[in-house]
């Protein structure tokens, strides 16, 4: 089995309601994304020789990750606190984007994965870069 990855970057707005840190405020972060994709090599044709095409690869994340979350305050949609400020961000015509868990790396890592699998993406790890010092990795 072979696997390949693409590495991608976006900026986003978050935070952490009920966090006992500075991360309890509003604030946001460049992230870097990389995508993992694990199969055999395509037999003929022209992708003859891949896992898969790079460019297919990066369509794939922009559409179901990063054309949402880029530039956007992500929340948790059972936070009444985050969900309140997303309301209002709303109001102000600003680009919001809810998942259904805390916005950390490892939950926001383990939503990406999963989105991806869904989409038929052979995903085999997420590693999700919060700062330049610091990830964090999905895998099932």
């Amino acid at each position: 089995m072979f696997k390949i990855a693409k590495e991608f970057s976006f900026d986003m707005a978050h935070m952490l309601d009920g966090h006992d840190g500075k991360c309890q405020n509003l604030h946001g972060h460049t992230y870097k994304l990389q995508v993992e994709v694990a199969g055999e090599l395509f037999a003929d044709g022209a992708k003859r020789g891949m896992v898969m095409d790079y460019s297919d690869l990066k369509a794939v994340v922009k559409t179901h990750i990063l054309d949402q979350m880029d530039h956007a305050f992500i929340y948790d949609l059972h936070s009444e606190k985050e969900c309140k400020v997303a309301q209002l961000l709303i109001d102000l015509d600003s680009k919001v984007y809810g998942i259904p868990t805390r916005t950390t790396a490892e939950e926001m890592a383990k939503y990406m994965f999963e989105k991806l699998e869904k989409v038929g993406l052979p995903v085999s790890l997420i590693r999700l870069w919060e700062t330049p010092t610091s990830y964090c990795e999905y895998t099932k």
